[in-house]
């Protein structure tokens, strides 16, 4: 049976290999698109016009949002999963290639997270598994679902889908992420809220009647000071983040009679962002209350936090050791070091912590010789951890729902960062095709094995029901809040 499994595997990797100009194209053309938030036509329609191509029937506009869908082929079960993501982020336009900050467009959208990489690794996932299980025929069944997700940097549109029961009926998720090293995504993530704060005032002239004002700007930033104050006890792991969105106007002798502040909380579970959240909202009135303003909340949306799988997580690793390390040509290593040669003094000393920490044995100039290297080929030792990442994912409402598991695969140089202009800018390189082809091989040999092996999705879930300790998902939009 191993033997039969190896070359299944073997197989099913050469059909993505078949096809891996088809897929690099359509990362290519979403890197140009860089649509964000939910306003996504033209990155959605190239996943959608691929998928069809292939044969997936595709349920378009999934929980009311139009530029989200959901892609099926087969029939029977286990029923697969795949979470594909294509927005950008605002203000991060860069020419392809250059290691030099130049924009493309002046203000303008760019790939910063990777994400074109990784819709349409995603993509040569599920193609990859749909080809191998036509080629099957009825020796194995099983039913792939491509879920088209929008708005992840901002708006968390898996939250929406999640909430509106576009998951429900799936046994197992997969997923990646296009990353500066490679290894399996381990650790748990924080829950958010992203809220609205509208204060509404008095105009007034600021000199000659200011009794007869009533300032929002002075409501807005009496909040900000009383959260600054609230950040003192609250636990050590959350995190307030606020933004004006609106100051009221540019005229300092008026009485500004409006002002707008965008508040993220996030905290590792999500009972815990709602007291903050209540707690932010206590002072929030409290601010009108001393300025004679009213206030409106206003939500944009919320995340919940990752639930890691072990048990689905480790079969996704062994596919990664399977497949081995990465490795680059002398080109593209050149390439990796212009971005890496430019970066600021004591970047290779972060990237041996992380190294150290990762590699527990590892000598230190060896560590130090990794660092100092501008791609990281090498693959990552196994690490799963309930503790949660510094940053928040809307994957974590989908691994709610069903066992989830993803990996991190290099894309990007060493040091580099995520939102950055150097990921916009290596977004198009054979770098970036690499790990996307590498990452949908590992997902699409992952579900093959919980195909052939019902042995893991009925152990995946039921460390899934573990982890939950009874907990049910609640989704914390509001239901009559919509996507915008």
């Amino acid at each position: 049976m191993a033997g039969r499994t190896a070359d299944a595997k073997r197989e099913l990797a050469g059909l993505i290999d078949a096809k891996a100009e088809k897929f690099t194209r359509v990362s290519d053309d979403i890197w140009g698109y860089a649509e964000t938030r939910f306003d996504l036509p033209k990155s959605a329609g190239a996943l959608i016009s691929a998928l069809e191509s292939e044969g997936f029937q595709v349920q378009r506009g999934a929980a009311g949002m139009e530029h989200a869908f959901v892609a099926t082929y087969g029939e029977g079960g286990p029923v697969i999963g795949f979470l594909a993501e294509y927005d950008a982020l605002s203000n991060l336009s860069q020419v392809s290639g250059s290691t030099e900050k130049k924009p493309l467009e002046a203000g303008g959208n760019g790939h910063g997270c990777g994400h074109n990489a990784l819709g349409t690794g995603v993509l040569a996932a599920a193609v990859g598994l749909k080809d191998f299980l036509a080629k099957e025929g009825r020796n194995r069944r099983a039913t792939i679902k491509f879920f088209g997700c929008p708005a992840e940097e901002s708006g968390s549109g898996k939250a929406f889908m999640a909430r509106d029961g576009v998951f429900a009926g799936t046994d197992v998720m997969l997923t990646w992420h296009p990353w500066s090293e490679t290894r399996i995504w381990g650790t748990s993530s924080l829950a958010n809220y992203q809220v609205y704060f509208h204060f509404k005032g008095t105009s007034a002239h600021a000199a000659a009647a200011p009794e007869l004002g009533r300032s929002a700007l002075d409501a807005a930033e009496l909040m900000s000071v009383g959260v600054n104050y609230l950040r003192e006890h609250i636990i050590q792991d959350a995190r307030v983040h606020y933004a004006y969105t609106n100051a009221g106007g540019e005229s300092p002798n008026v009485v500004q009679p409006s002002a707008s502040v965008l508040y993220f909380i996030r905290a590792p579970k999500s009972n815990q962002v709602r007291e903050i959240f209540e707690r932010v909202t206590d002072i929030a009135k409290g601010a009108a209350l001393m300025t004679g303003t009213a206030i409106e909340v206003e939500w944009d949306s919320a995340c919940s936090e990752y639930i890691v799988n072990d048990t689905l997580a480790r079969v996704m690793y062994e596919n990664m050791m399977e497949l081995g390390d990465l490795e680059y040509t002398a080109s593209e290593m050149d390439c990796a070091r212009g971005y890496t040669d430019a970066l600021p003094d004591g970047t290779a000393d972060g990237v041996a912590r992380i190294i150290k920490r990762s590699f527990p044995d590892i000598d230190p100039d060896k560590a130090r010789a990794m660092a100092s290297e501008p791609m990281q080929g090498e693959l990552f030792p196994y690490a799963m951890s309930d503790e949660a990442m510094k940053g928040s994912t809307d994957v974590g409402d989908a691994s709610w729902i069903a066992p989830t598991a993803q990996t991190l695969v290099t894309c990007f140089p060493t040091g580099t960062s995520a939102h950055s202009w150097q990921w916009v800018a290596a977004g198009k390189s054979s770098i970036v095709h690499k790990g996307l082809i590498y990452a949908g091989k590992i997902m699409a040999m992952t579900a093959l094995d919980a195909i052939d092996n019902p042995d893991i999705v009925a152990n995946a879930k039921q460390e899934h029901i573990n982890r939950l300790n009874g907990e049910i998902y609640n989704c914390a939009i509001p239901k009559d809040v919509v996507p915008f």
